[in-house]
């Protein structure tokens, strides 16, 4: 995968994610406002599903499945960095994205990849492996 498309699908999935909030954010607070969700105090005392009620239960959940969707496109972005990265002749790179993936600083580790990390498929930056001859019989 080459850092092009990791970059895609990596700013692609990160919409994805902010999207999926604002669309469950939106639908449990046009809930609350419209009644259909009663609260005393931080507790919930009362569901009455209207069918307003419903639609916004509904939008909330498209919602959570966009930042699912979303966060499976984070992963997906990652281990194609790793998999770029591990053809790198020197592994800092590797190590990097690997250990800040593994200790939850992933994202952190991915916006610096995506603005200053090398390309491992490019021609430049390929893995240099000496070409050894085929022996002779």
């Amino acid at each position: 995968m080459s850092k092009t498309t990791i970059t895609k699908v990596f700013f692609g999935s990160l919409v994805a994610v902010v999207a999926g909030l604002v669309l469950t954010a939106a639908g449990a607070w046009l809930a609350y406002l419209n009644g259909t969700i009663t609260t005393s105090g931080s507790e919930v005392t009362g569901v009455a599903f209207t069918p307003f009620g419903w639609t916004m239960v509904g939008l909330a959940i498209i919602g959570v499945l966009v930042i699912v969707g979303g966060a499976i496109g984070q992963f997906v972005s990652w281990i194609g960095a790793l998999l770029n990265t591990s053809r790198l002749e020197d592994r800092a790179w590797f190590i990097a994205l690997l250990l800040l993936g593994i200790f939850s600083f992933g994202f952190i580790g991915m916006l610096v990849y995506v603005f200053a990390g090398p390309d491992g498929t490019s021609a430049t930056a390929r893995l240099h492996t000496p070409v050894v001859p085929e022996p002779v019989a």
